[in-house]
């Protein structure tokens, strides 16, 4: 990181990092630009910022060019309680485990690259749906130039792996060594209460690095003899430190685990709404994360809720029945809460 940057840049940079939304992701991108201190120091890092933004901007306009000219887009908007990204080498096993998560018509085929652009899907779990994005097989063979941009906007990552092929651990280390070429991170911690401290690891002070809190995936588990003593092996001849699952997509074994595995590792919280005199609205909850306030949540019903807030009523964990609270008051899952402007 050059040195001697300024406040400004500072706040526009955390203001990026902060945000999933790709066009606040662009904003904050040309405020880093502007505001970044124009020396020799910072002259790579201006550069950078220069091709993500037009990376980031042509992304974003594809889906407005002409049919048959723009192609699809490759910018995923985000929805439901979180954006999870698929990952993985070829013929992984992606695009059936995609299908039976989410019932979507994904193409899958015994051959490899037949996922050619983003494939959003929507998992659900209890009351609320987690985002599932298929994503082309990371292959230093057939690379994928906008893949990091697509993954700007994702909450986390499934790497999948084939558990039965011999070569897992070989698909592993080239997953991740393109996913570090292209400015990409994979990270063991999570956002719930276990997650262990890591240790820094080069781009860690790279404000361009999309960093994803991620899942091993370990498909095909029915075409070994023991899934658990297999995935325990691959985890410690790989050096893997991330958690792990050992699924599969054709059975559905272990299918059905990764749905609250996903809600408590993320730290999602569900907050239902009501009006004064009225019953609580237990059809579709907002959701936020673990450590999360009112005021994130007046945020979210509308954006000009926020400012006219004035004080809020929980029934639920974090408080007693009814309780008068302030804006900053951390909400937890189940919270029912009314808002008075």
């Amino acid at each position: 990181m050059p040195a001697n940057l300024s406040p400004e840049y500072k706040a526009a940079e955390a203001a990026y990092r902060a945000t999933r939304d790709p066009r606040a992701r662009l904003d904050g991108l040309r405020e880093m630009l502007r505001t970044i201190p124009k020396h020799k120091g910072t002259e790579r890092l201006q550069a950078d910022l220069k091709a993500r933004i037009k990376e980031l901007s042509e992304a974003l306009e594809a889906p407005r060019k002409g049919a048959g000219h723009g192609g699809p887009s490759h910018v995923v908007h985000r929805e439901g309680a979180a954006q999870i990204a698929l990952l993985g080498a070829p013929n992984a096993g992606k695009s059936l485990l995609h299908a039976r998560l989410t019932g979507s018509s994904a193409h899958d085929a015994p051959y490899p690259f037949t996922t050619q652009h983003p494939e959003p899907g929507m998992m659900p779990y209890a009351d609320i749906h987690f985002q599932l994005v298929d994503l082309p097989a990371v292959s230093a063979e057939h690379p994928v130039p906008w893949l990091a941009g697509t993954l700007q906007t994702a909450d986390a990552a499934l790497l999948v792996v084939d558990l039965a092929d011999t070569d897992d651990i070989d698909q592993l280390a080239a997953v991740q060594d393109v996913l570090r070429a292209r400015r990409v991170t994979l990270t063991p911690r999570w956002n719930d209460d276990d997650a262990a401290p890591v240790q820094a690891t080069d781009g860690d002070d790279d404000p361009l690095m999309v960093r994803l809190p991620a899942l091993l995936v370990a498909n095909h588990c029915d075409r070994v003899r023991d899934p658990d003593a297999e995935l325990a092996a691959l985890r410690e001849l790989a050096q893997f430190p991330y958690p792990a699952l050992a699924v599969s997509a054709a059975t559905g074994h272990g299918l059905g685990d990764l749905g609250p595995w996903l809600f408590r590792s993320l730290g999602i919280v569900r907050v239902y709404t009501k009006a004064p005199g009225k019953p609580p609205d237990h059809g579709r909850p907002f959701t936020l994360q673990r450590g999360q306030t009112v005021r994130e949540l007046a945020r979210l019903v509308h954006k000009d809720l926020e400012r006219s807030l004035r004080f809020a009523r929980v029934w639920g964990h974090s408080g007693f029945d009814g309780q008068h609270v302030g804006a900053d008051h951390a909400l937890a899952d189940g919270d029912i809460v009314e808002l008075h402007m």
